[in-house]
């Protein structure tokens, strides 16, 4: 019955996408040679015919394309832009496919017909599943196009899935119960869904309630049952996911990722990749140049004032750590006396500090000195925003105190952070100041990095912990 509905629901898509993109076939030439201002009549207008010619080679064009990417497979608990990349991807290879045809069978056609018809087909495509998206969901909500679901593991793992399927009613899916190693557990229930048995009694209870999905949720250490349970759930025709135990655990920004077809689970990850570190770097070089053409003129001030009331360098050079542990070399405006570390070792600044020269009392109360590292930013050795780098010494202290520590540095430090602008810097909680961080770099995107430096005009220059 589920592969007939699955049947059914692929048919439908797929004779819906043929309607539109054929709408948007002939759409596209009486756009072309109808309503074109710039058609000139002495070319004449070729007939329609030879267009609705090509109808049967761009549905078969299709149907090879969706095909080899597997579009029209279930997509219940799949996201949307997955879906819409997808149709793009289909698209475009019909595109190609009817290029290269009429190329070698020598057609006439508009190539201004072919371009209007891409960016209609993709639009009207794209129209459609947004709009059966939300139709599916707002019925699923209702309590129609149900599926029925089992959860083999009682752990924490199963619990996740459980916890997932409820916050997501329009994915429709409803718990039957779960599944346990441990026959102790059987007849108990997890948030009011039943314990029914133990792996060995699937074969039994599979076929008398009939699941739509059959989840498999084992943690790392059961994983001496999984060839157990598939080798028992063979010939039943339910779908069957398996969230593999390692995902317990994943930390920060983990997924799945795939090499040649071969499916590896990341457990941990930086967002800057591809075309994230693309963006990020020219977001930090454009934004970084135009930052420091408008300080320029405080730059030069305060070092006339450095360099005027106390003795040593203007500027103060730190080693720091930045992405993947790389060591830096950090720039600041110096703001206390050139000697400051030379009995007291690398220490934070504390309030009243009073190895503070009298202008860096006032530097630091505005993290004016903090402006140097516009340098570090362009040079690429810092972002704008990020978790601020700290210094090797201290790094080898906490990494052995604080779990996770080492995590914050899958990220190019930044000049401010998501930590700074609430309120954790300078001599505060490192458990906070790391949360913080996490948070950044599971979260990132252009965007946050706009609302952090926005909220840094204010919060992140006046602090009362920047002493």
């Amino acid at each position: 019955m589920l592969k007939k509905h699955a049947q059914f629901f692929e048919s439908l898509f797929f004779i819906s996408d043929l309607i539109i993109i054929s709408i948007a076939w002939v759409l596209s030439y009486y756009l072309r040679f109808y309503l074109d201002p710039i058609q000139d009549p002495a070319f004449g207008i070729p007939s329609i015919l030879s267009y609705l010619g090509f109808l049967f080679p761009l549905w078969l064009a299709w149907g090879l394309g969706s095909k080899w990417i597997h579009l029209y497979h279930p997509r219940r608990i799949e996201h949307l832009l997955k879906e819409l990349f997808d149709l793009v991807k289909v698209l475009t290879v019909t595109f190609l496919i009817l290029i290269t045809l009429i190329y070698f069978l020598k057609g006439d056609f508009s190539r201004l017909t072919f371009i209007s018809f891409w960016v209609i087909a993709i639009s009207g495509l794209i129209l459609m599943r947004v709009g059966l998206r939300k139709t599916f969901k707002t019925l699923r909500k209702r309590g129609f196009n149900q599926r029925f679901a089992f959860i083999a593991g009682t752990g924490d793992l199963g619990r996740k899935v459980l916890e997932k399927v409820e916050g997501y009613p329009e994915l429709g899916i409803h718990v039957i119960g779960f599944l346990t190693h441990d026959r102790r557990e059987v007849g108990k229930n997890i948030k009011g869904f039943p314990i029914l048995g133990v792996y060995e009694d699937v074969e039994k209870i599979v076929p008398e309630r009939r699941p739509d999905i059959f989840f498999i949720a084992l943690s790392i250490h059961e994983h001496g049952h999984l060839a157990i349970l598939l080798e028992k759930l063979q010939g039943h025709l339910m779908d069957i996911k398996v969230v593999p135990g390692a995902y317990e655990f994943l930390s920060l920004r983990g997924g799945m990722d795939e090499l040649d077809g071969l499916p590896i689970l990341s457990l941990q990850s930086s967002p800057l990749y591809g075309w994230n570190s693309v963006f990020k770097r020219i977001f930090d070089l454009l934004l970084g140049i135009l930052l420091l053409l408008l300080a320029f003129p405080f730059i030069v001030v305060i070092s006339i004032l450095i360099m005027s009331t106390s003795k040593g360098p203007i500027f103060y050079r730190q080693e720091r750590v930045e992405m993947d542990g790389y060591p830096f070399e950090m720039l600041k405006f110096r703001t206390m006396r050139w000697d400051a570390e030379k009995e007291t070792g690398p220490v934070w600044a504390q309030e009243d500090d009073p190895r503070r020269t009298k202008v860096g009392v006032f530097l630091r109360s505005l993290s004016l000195d903090e402006l140097p590292q516009l340098f570090n930013v362009i040079k690429g050795e810092m972002s704008l925003v990020g978790p601020r780098p700290e210094r090797p010494n201290f790094i080898e202290e906490f990494r052995n105190k604080i779990p996770l520590y080492m995590l914050r540095h899958k990220i190019k430090a930044g000049m401010t952070g998501w930590a700074q602008v609430n309120g954790w810097r300078g001599n505060t909680s490192l458990e906070k100041r790391l949360e913080h961080d996490l948070y950044y770099i599971q979260h990132w995107s252009i965007g946050f990095d706009l609302r952090i430096l926005l909220m840094t005009l204010w919060k992140g220059f006046f602090n009362k912990s920047a002493y």
